[in-house]
């Protein structure tokens, strides 16, 4: 293969690690890629995988190549110090957000150049299958050759493999992968924690505003293909006629048949995916495998019908008792303790608060940090990321994906969500030393921090991180407490 040296940094892109899954291969297991003879240049971005338009918000969607789609995706990227002085370096491979849905490794804010040549390791980005390419549980309907769930999961799988066969050629260290990623990124490095076939391909985990203490069960999955099946007037006893039929086709079901759309993620189908990673507890599969996860302080602001205005007290006990569910006497309730302890936020700055500590984002984070550390079998540790950024006025606040630009150490390019200032640089060294130092060694301590302690379900030492970073035991404790006694479940289909 030859790839580019570009700012320093060797960078090789559009590896293929599967063959395409089109065709015969699609919704089954990924296989390898086909062999080639002479030099084969590696250097454009591949597909992605197909996928609708996402648009959310443009500070962040500006860094988005938006690249063609196809199914020959199974494509990745490595960016390297060096390729010929025989050293064996920390391996980082990013696993990319937009959930199980959408998304693509081949945003510019994930570039690697500078992480990598400023902390010395190997950075890996994949592209794997999405949403119903990669999602569509067939197992209970069309027999054993569908068996096995969860190909984009499995595509994951099949990149980790790669790694541990090619990466000492790049000047990786095989036998230390660390997996991380953000939203659905951090979903998917859940998701390899309950995954027999991952166990030994990766030895420390990243989870960025992303966890996945459930996934979608058997029936619910089959219940969902069976829809599809209908939607495209395939019988059930013609399964195998969905490898046929045109990807624009099948990719203009995803917003769902009718109006109702679909949910995509793995599915506990009993092999790839026995249980759920994290309920009742943490999967045995990883419980070896240290942990670093964390989640913003306002994901909320990741919205694009997301209202900035100032709320009054009414609006806020209106949409507060609407996130949680709850009727006013519990909004109040909620309102008051969050008031109590941030005395000089508006009622905006609190709702958002709230409505990210009463979503997912939080609750999974929390619960996932708990059952991890539960096992005593590795250590945890966990981060709330609290800088604001000044951007649209400082309405975007801690907004989902604020923390992505100083990991990578991009927070220049990524003006367009961090702003400007003094203050990014010193942020991004100490995040990225961080990041690097957990993905080296299993903890997160270096000389620009304060002492970082392990997590633990007694003190729930968290590393608050801002301009200035604080250790503190389960900070706002008290306050998700009240959220959890006055939320009520949501609905289920």
């Amino acid at each position: 293969m030859r790839g580019l040296f570009f700012q320093g940094v060797n960078t090789f892109r559009g590896i293929p690690y599967g063959a395409s899954t089109a065709g015969a291969n699609r919704f089954l297991p990924p296989r390898r890629p086909q062999a080639w003879t002479g030099v084969r240049d590696v250097n454009a971005i591949g597909l992605r995988a197909p996928q609708l338009a996402n648009p959310r918000v443009p500070e962040w969607f500006v860094f988005d190549r938006s690249e063609p789609q196809g199914e020959d995706c199974l494509v990745l990227n490595v960016f390297t110090p060096s390729v010929t002085d025989g050293r064996k370096r920390p391996v980082m491979v990013w696993l990319h957000g937009g959930g199980f849905v959408a998304g693509s490794s081949g945003f510019t804010v994930y570039e690697g150049q500078n992480l990598v040549n400023m902390r010395d390791v190997v950075l890996v980005h994949l592209n794997h299958r999405l949403n119903l390419f990669g999602f569509l549980y067939l197992g209970d309907l069309a027999g054993e050759r569908y068996a096995d769930g969860n190909a984009g999961m499995l595509d994951i799988v099949a990149a980790l493999e790669w790694i541990r066969d090619h990466i000492a050629n790049f000047g990786g260290d095989p036998n230390n992968v660390t997996v991380f990623g953000q939203s659905g990124g951090g979903s998917k490095v859940s998701t390899l924690f309950g995954m027999p076939a991952a166990k030994g391909l990766f030895h420390r985990a990243i989870a960025m505003s992303g966890t996945q203490v459930r996934s979608i069960t058997r029936e619910q999955a089959t219940a969902t293909a069976t829809r599809v099946l209908a939607a495209l007037d395939v019988g059930k006893d013609r399964v195998d006629a969905l490898q046929a039929v045109p990807m624009r086709r099948l990719r203009d079901l995803l917003n769902g048949a009718g109006g109702q759309g679909f949910n995509w993620g793995p599915v506990v189908d009993g092999r790839t995916l026995p249980a759920h990673p994290f309920d009742p507890a943490a999967s045995p599969h990883g419980a070896d495998v240290p942990l670093l996860i964390g989640s913003t302080e306002t994901e909320v602001t990741w919205n694009e019908s997301q209202i900035y205005d100032p709320l009054t007290d009414g609006e806020l006990r209106e949409d507060v008792a609407k996130a949680l569910r709850c009727d006013d006497a519990g909004a109040t309730r909620v309102i008051a303790a969050y008031r109590k302890g941030r005395p000089q936020a508006s009622n905006l700055d609190l709702y958002l608060v709230i409505a990210t500590d009463a979503s997912n984002f939080r609750t999974g984070t929390d619960t996932q940090a708990d059952r991890k550390a539960a096992q005593r079998r590795a250590p945890v540790y966990k981060y709330y990321f609290q800088w604001y950024s000044p951007v649209r006025g400082g309405a975007l606040r801690a907004m989902h994906t604020m923390d992505i630009p100083f990991v990578f150490e991009n927070y220049e390019m990524a003006a367009a969500e961090v702003g400007s200032g003094p203050e990014l640089k010193p942020l991004g060294d100490r995040m990225a030393a961080a990041w690097v130092a957990f993905a080296t060694s299993g903890n997160p301590n270096h000389p620009l921090i304060p002492k970082w302690p392990a997590y633990d379900t007694a003190t729930r030492a968290t590393m608050v991180i801002n301009n200035d970073w604080s250790a503190v035991n389960d900070p706002y404790g008290e306050e998700k407490k009240v959220v959890a006694a006055v939320m009520r479940p949501a609905a289920t289909r």
